[in-house]
C-alpha cells in the first residue's frame, strides 16, 4: 500500500504539520503517566481503524516497558483485569470522546466523574487534549492511507 499524500513533502501541508509534530511532543511531557498516554493513544487509533497510529503507540509503549499482554488486551479493557482503575477511567474517557458520532453524546457525567477520581484537572486536561490529537492524526492518516509496519520508536520525538 502506498500513501495517497506525502505530508512531509507538500508545501500546504508542511505549514501545518510544522506545528502538529510539536504538540505531539509537548503531550508526551503532560503529567499524565508515559503508560496511560500509550494505551489511550492505541485505543483511540484501535477505535478508528489508524493502523500507522496502532503500529507507532504499540512500539512506543514496547519500547517503554509495556507488557504485550496488556497490550493485547486494550481492545478488550472492560474484561481484562491487568488495568488500574486509573487506566480504566482513562480509557472509558477515550472511548467515549472518541465514539462521538456514535450517537453517544460524547463523554458523560458518569465516566467525566469516574476520571476526576483519578486525575487532577491538569491531568484530564492532558488526557482530553490527547484524545482529541489522536483522533485528529488518526484522521490524517486514514484519509491519506499512510501505511503501517515501518515506524521506529522514538521516530518522531
Amino acid at each position: 500500500m502506498e500513501a495517497r499524500l506525502n505530508y512531509f513533502t507538500s508545501p500546504s501541508a508542511g505549514k501545518a504539520i510544522k506545528h502538529l509534530m510539536p504538540a505531539g511532543r509537548a503531550l508526551k511531557e503532560a503529567p499524565l503517566p508515559a503508560a496511560t498516554q500509550e494505551l489511550v493513544a492505541l485505543r483511540v487509533s484501535q477505535i478508528n481503524g489508524c493502523a500507522v497510529c496502532i503500529d507507532m503507540h504499540t512500539k512506543e509503549a514496547v519500547a517503554a516497558g509495556e507488557t504485550t499482554v496488556r497490550l493485547n488486551l486494550v481492545a478488550a479493557w472492560r474484561e481484562a483485569t491487568v488495568f488500574t482503575e486509573a487506566e480504566r477511567a482513562a480509557l472509558a474517557l477515550a472511548e467515549e470522546g472518541t465514539r462521538v458520532a456514535d450517537g453517544s453524546g460524547g463523554v458523560g457525567d458518569e465516566v467525566w466523574a469516574y476520571a476526576s477520581k483519578h486525575y487532577d484537572e491538569e491531568q484530564l486536561t492532558a488526557l482530553v487534549v490527547l484524545v482529541s490529537f489522536m483522533n485528529m492524526v488518526n484522521r490524517l492518516n486514514i484519509i491519506s492511507r499512510q501505511p503501517a509496519g515501518a515506524y521506529e520508536a522514538g521516530q518522531f520525538h
